[in-house]
C-alpha cells in the first residue's frame, strides 16, 4: 500500500492492538472484506474522500452494526475513517487485519510458535504434493470443496487458528494459496517482531546449529530472525539463506554454479 492507504492501515492497527481479540474476529473482519469485494458501489461509497468521515462511518455503523462484534465494528470504523488511495485498498487492509487478528488471538492463547511452525510444515507438504497443490487451487473447484478437502487433511492434527488461516488460503481473496500461505507466515513473525529467514540446507541442522545461526543473522540484521529449515539435497552442501529480497548462498552449489560461469566466460 502507497500513502495515505498505508496511514490508514497503520491506524485501523493501532484499534487493533487497543481491542480484547476474540476467537471469531479474524473471520469477522475477513467477512466484512468479502462483502466489500463483492459491492464496488458500497467500496466507493465507504472511501469516497469526498464525503466527511462521519458519513463513512455512519454507514459501516448502519450495514454491519448489530451483524458483527463490537470489537470488529470499532476497527472497521477507524479503517473507514481513513483515507485509501484506492477502494480496493479497504478491502485488502480489512484482509490483513483478519489475518493479524488470528496472530494475536494464537498468541494470546500462548500459541505463536505453534502456529509459525504448523503453517511452514503445510506450506512444504503442499509443495510437495504436486496433486495437492493442484486441487487446492483450480478454481473450476467450489472453494467449500477444497476447504473441505484441507480440513480433513489437518484434522485433528493442527490447531483451529492453522485450519481458519489454511481455510482463508483457500478462498485467497485472487492470491495463490502458497502465496496466502506464506504472507500468513510472515504476519506471525511479524507478530513477535521477527523476520523469517528461509534456510536450505542439504542435510537438517540440529537445534544447536539452528540457535547459532538465527543468532548470528539477529546480529547481522538487528531484529530477531525465525528460521524455516528446508532440506534440500541439490544445494550439495553448505547454506542457502534467503531473507526477503536478500539472498546469502554459501552452497557448493552455488560455488560451482561460479566456477563454471567463469570457465564459460
Amino acid at each position: 500500500m502507497r500513502g495515505a492507504s498505508r496511514e490508514s492501515l497503520a491506524r485501523a492497527q493501532q484499534a487493533l492492538a487497543g481491542v480484547t481479540v476474540s476467537e471469531s474476529l479474524g473471520g469477522e473482519l475477513f467477512s466484512v472484506a468479502k462483502v466489500l469485494d463483492g459491492n464496488g458501489s458500497l467500496r466507493r461509497a465507504m472511501t469516497d474522500p469526498a464525503r466527511p468521515g462521519a458519513a463513512r462511518t455512519g454507514l459501516a455503523g448502519q450495514l454491519f452494526g448489530g451483524k458483527i462484534s463490537a470489537q470488529a465494528l470499532e476497527i472497521l470504523t477507524a479503517a473507514v475513517d481513513g483515507r485509501w488511495v484506492s477502494a480496493r485498498d479497504l478491502a485488502d487492509a480489512l484482509d490483513q487485519l483478519s489475518v493479524e487478528a488470528e496472530v494475536a488471538y494464537a498468541d494470546g492463547q500462548r500459541k505463536l510458535d505453534e502456529l509459525e511452525d504448523e503453517l511452514f510444515r503445510l506450506d512444504r507438504v503442499v509443495v510437495a504434493e504436486r496433486a495437492l497443490a493442484d486441487k487446492l487451487s483450480d478454481r473450476t473447484i467450489p472453494v467449500a470443496a477444497r476447504q473441505e478437502l484441507l480440513r480433513g487433511l489437518l484434522q485433528g492434527k493442527a490447531d483451529p487458528v492453522t485450519v481458519r488461516l489454511a481455510e482463508r488460503a483457500v478462498d485467497g481473496r485472487g492470491l495463490h494459496f502458497a502465496t496466502a500461505m506464506r504472507s500468513y507466515q510472515v504476519a506471525a513473525a511479524a507478530r513477535r517482531d521477527a523476520s523469517i529467514a528461509t534456510v536450505r540446507v542439504a542435510t537438517d541442522l540440529t537445534e544447536g546449529e539452528r540457535s547459532r545461526l538465527a543468532e548470528a543473522l539477529g546480529r547481522q540484521y538487528g531484529r530477531q530472525i525465525q528460521l524455516n529449515v528446508i532440506v534440500d539435497p541439490a544445494v550439495v552442501g553448505g547454506v542457502r539463506v534467503d531473507i526477503g529480497d536478500e539472498v546469502i548462498d554459501g552452497t557448493i552449489a552455488a560455488r560451482l554454479e561460479e566456477a563454471q560461469r567463469r570457465i564459460a566466460g
